[in-house]
């Protein structure tokens, strides 16, 4: 028989999860454990009151549904929302440039356009410049670092686990992580190697984001395509079922779905000309109206949310849920 080892066994007590779990309960209780609250309650409604730490947010649409415009929103206001709370944000920008990520900021702030701030619409002021200059200088106090160049799925997990320990502190000789918002803004746009097919880079993403929010107190937010199948056209006439976004529309589901604690599907109706939305007959007024389609929610209820994109103004607002058409009785 071999010699007792100092080596941590691979299992625990289950007493330890109990226990955990009311020093879990009793801390949100007293109001000492938060979730991260985004700006809009219908996301914190259908989720812990925000965005649990340690856990997965997928939201998955076509281009230009606004997935980055909610992301980009989230992080912006997420220190003014969650003042006092101590945490960072690391962001993999693979999909623009910092500047254009800034300028997009700087929209919703002075509420001019991207291309009003960049002089295309014959605007030049310079009150605009001055009042940019004077929100980078504090919006730049905050803790948000930013990895533009793409990486690989290993690469990704050495930045994260170099960048948790980067900040990382000891509290009474024990080593402790901060908490930390990393989003991802498209799964598709990490490197492929060293796998051959998207899906098997997925699926070790998948196990990856698992792995890292188990580990530490990570906040993933990571944005996804839509599979093709959500554009043929029986998916966009009035009064589809289709026309809602389904778990299995998003790209890779059967890779992501079950490494994600919230899965969110979102659509622009008006975009794609449905004037009626799903079986439930949304009127959609123009192609502003997102609905947010809460397709998972693991410590949450599913649903329906629908808010409105100011593109203009690169934000998002909350909107009352659409009137629906009223349904025609037939006639024998």
């Amino acid at each position: 028989m071999s010699e007792p080892t100092n080596k941590k066994l691979p299992w625990r007590d289950q007493k330890d999860g109990f226990r955990d779990a009311l020093v879990y309960m009793t801390g949100r209780m007293r109001g000492e454990i938060k979730s991260f609250r985004t700006p809009w309650l219908k996301f914190n409604a259908a989720t812990t009151d925000g965005i649990e730490w340690h856990s997965v947010t997928i939201i998955g649409g076509r281009p230009g549904a606004g997935k980055t415009l909610i992301c980009d929103q989230i992080v912006r206001e997420g220190f003014i929302i969650n003042a006092g709370e101590d945490f960072r944000v690391l962001q993999f920008q693979f999909e623009m440039i910092a500047r254009t990520s800034a300028l997009r900021e700087y929209s919703a702030f002075t509420g001019k356009s991207y291309k009003q701030l960049c002089s295309a619409d014959g605007i030049n002021e310079s009150s605009v410049i001055e009042a940019c200059h004077n929100y980078a200088k504090e919006r730049v106090k905050y803790p948000i670092d930013v990895v533009e160049d793409p990486c690989t799925v290993p690469e990704f997990i050495q930045i994260i686990i170099q960048y948790m320990d980067a900040n990382s502190y000891i509290d009474e000789g024990i080593k402790k992580y901060r908490k930390t918002m990393i989003t991802l803004d498209h799964s598709l746009l990490m490197k492929l190697a060293p796998y051959k097919e998207k899906n098997d880079m997925l699926y070790a993403l998948g196990e990856a984001l698992t792995l890292l929010k188990r580990k530490y107190p990570i906040a993933f937010i990571i944005l996804s395509q839509l599979n093709r199948d959500i554009n043929k056209p029986e998916r966009n006439e009035d009064g589809n079922y289709g026309n809602y976004v389904l778990e299995s529309d998003i790209f890779g589901a059967d890779a992501l779905l079950q490494h994600a604690d919230t899965l969110i599907g979102l659509n622009r109706p008006g975009k794609q000309k449905i004037r009626f939305y799903g079986p439930d007959r949304f009127i959609i007024q123009d192609d502003s109206v997102l609905a947010l389609h809460f397709l998972k929610c693991r410590n949450g209820g599913t649903g329906i949310a629908f808010f409105k994109a100011e593109f203009h103004k690169s934000a998002v607002s909350e909107m009352d849920t659409p009137p629906m058409q009223e349904k025609r009785l037939r006639t024998s």
